[in-house]
């Protein structure tokens, strides 16, 4: 048993005030500039399967789930990592999350249809 004694609070007397608790943010909107200074700044790769926007996302802005297409493991909130997607897309459907080693190595690895099951 704990040496500290609790003592009961006649009923007339107020309670203390609770702390306010911090609600996470869902965060800014895409686009929106408060997110474009948490993320690195877009910048043109040239690969040998064309050019590519590729911008960094640091461990703390990373908070969703994602599946790196280089590995096909998950990429946990918390994880640094890049996105990228073609440069000549106009849209987000061609957005992908990779791990930063296997976006890296992506060219030394066989493409989908050289794999065998």
């Amino acid at each position: 048993m704990s040496p500290r004694r609790v003592e009961r609070r006649a009923p007339d007397e107020p309670s203390k005030p609770r702390r306010a608790h911090r609600r996470k943010s869902s965060g800014p909107a895409e686009g929106d500039e408060e997110s474009a200074a948490r993320l690195g700044p877009p910048e043109v790769q040239e690969w040998p399967d064309g050019d590519w926007i590729v911008r960094s996302v640091p461990g703390a802005a990373a908070t969703k789930l994602y599946r790196c297409p280089g590995c096909n493991q998950e990429l946990r909130p918390g994880t640094a990592h890049v996105v990228v997607w073609p440069a000549d897309a106009t849209g987000a459907e061609g957005r992908r999350h990779w791990h930063n080693a296997c976006w890296q190595r992506r060219p030394r690895r066989p493409g989908p249809q050289a794999r065998s099951r």
